[in-house]
């Protein structure tokens, strides 16, 4: 979070992701200050403002200033998390070893994993996925030494 707004509650929210709904009405964040139940949310410039439960004042605000907000992962068809990718084994179809992956780098054309030896292999080439035990790749010839 990164600030109050105004003087009855509302908190000014950097979101960092495409889900908008993470913000409806009903649903909880979790911070390291606890829960937090979103009872309004609304767009306001490149933010959201949102209303917590239980947080009437700006003082209520203000104690919730620099929150990181956390939400349970959504569960979408064909979609690729980072924690399911980081600290996954990467194999080829054909079975060749690749490397654990250790981060993800954005990239316009595909995001890239990036293996324990440098190497990167955009995502678009994964196959299979074993959440946090492997990923299966069908790479071009000569894309990873």
């Amino acid at each position: 979070m990164v600030r109050p707004h105004g003087l009855t509650g509302e908190v000014v929210v950097q979101l960092f992701s495409d889900r908008t709904e993470r913000l409806a009405v009903g649903s909880t964040l979790s911070s390291d200050a606890g829960e937090l139940r979103v009872e309004g949310a609304r767009p306001h410039q490149d933010r959201y403002l949102v209303r917590f439960e239980g947080v009437s004042d700006r003082t209520a605000a203000d104690a919730l200033r620099g929150l990181e907000l956390r939400a349970a992962p959504l569960q979408v068809e064909g979609a690729l998390w980072v924690h399911d990718l980081v600290g996954a084994h990467v194999v080829t179809e054909a079975g060749r070893d690749l490397g654990t992956v250790v981060a993800l780098e954005p990239n316009p054309a595909s995001d890239l994993l990036v293996l324990a030896g440098g190497e990167l292999v955009p995502l678009r080439f994964v196959t299979e996925l074993e959440p946090g035990v492997r990923v299966t790749v069908d790479i071009p010839d000569g894309l990873v030494d």
